[in-house]
């Protein structure tokens, strides 16, 4: 719920106007949350770093998110890191919470900057959030760099591919677009942009129809080749059955035959499997 724009300024004065803490009143409040689990010692360090996540929080704005929410991600993440502080490692707690709230916020964009999840990989997600400041660094000259080549530099700064850069740069030239939005309107009558997505696949139907018929043909097939010999079942699965079927030459070099007499047993072993079919299926005409 994104809160009225006087009760967000109060708390963000709010947040302004708490104290600092100096390094030996962190150490003793960071230490007293660990160690007891005092809640008023987690107050008064996380109140303190308030101002922290707002600042971190307002580098993401032009995301478009609400900004409310994202100091809400980021306070979660201000939670999480006085969950892990260590304060016997000297090092102050807004160095170690950075991190935390950084990352909550950078997930939170993530989620819910779009329908489409990005940012799967460490690559993309620094590829995400530094893409803009990438190319205004390397636009900063009196000359726009052409853009096949600003994209390879980039690819090359991130770790990821051109065509990567090339992707999450249309990703974020523009929002979302349903596909139910209209694209023109006649008459009262209009048409959604899914209305001009084509799918070259077969229907369902056809689809379970095809697998049905191509089982029943497999096993008209199966009983069908028991009435050829052995020979002339080998011929038949060498020649006609493999994806890559066997010359007459190499097939009878292999069975000590002329190629001639291959292409005899063959022919005379289809019109056995052509007579065995239309048995099975007297409507049949033919088979192919």
């Amino acid at each position: 719920m994104v809160q009225p724009m006087s009760a967000r300024r109060q708390f963000v004065k709010a947040a302004m106007a708490a104290p600092y803490l100096t390094r030996e009143e962190e150490h003793d409040l960071a230490v007293l949350w660990r160690e007891t689990g005092d809640q008023v010692a987690l107050h008064r360090l996380t109140g303190a770093h308030m101002r922290l996540v707002i600042a971190l929080a307002a580098r993401f704005r032009h995301f478009g998110l609400p900004m409310n929410d994202m100091i809400q991600e980021g306070h979660v993440g201000l939670l999480e890191a006085a969950a892990r502080f260590e304060p016997d490692r000297n090092v102050r707690f807004s160095t170690y919470a950075t991190w935390w709230i950084r990352a909550s916020i950078q997930d939170y964009i993530l989620r819910n900057w779009s329908i489409v999840r990005g940012g799967t990989s460490s690559a993309q997600k620094a590829l995400f959030f530094n893409l803009r400041r990438l190319r205004a660094r390397l636009n900063r000259g009196t000359e726009q760099m052409p853009e096949q080549e600003m994209f390879q530099e980039i690819a090359v700064a991130v770790g990821v591919s051109t065509a990567d850069v090339e992707l999450m740069n249309a990703r974020l030239s523009g929002p979302d677009t349903s596909l139910n939005a209209p694209v023109m309107e006649t008459e009262g009558a209009g048409s959604d942009r899914q209305d001009f997505l084509v799918c070259d696949r077969p229907l369902p139907d056809e689809t379970v129809a095809e697998g049905i018929d191509g089982e029943r043909r497999l096993a008209w097939l199966r009983r069908a080749l028991t009435v050829l010999s052995e020979r002339e079942l080998r011929i038949v699965r060498e020649r006609r059955l493999k994806d890559e079927g066997a010359t007459l030459e190499a097939l009878g070099e292999k069975l000590g035959i002329s190629k001639e007499r291959v292409r005899q047993i063959e022919n005379r072993a289809l019109e056995k499997l052509k007579t065995a079919l239309l048995r099975q299926q007297p409507d049949r005409t033919a088979f192919g």
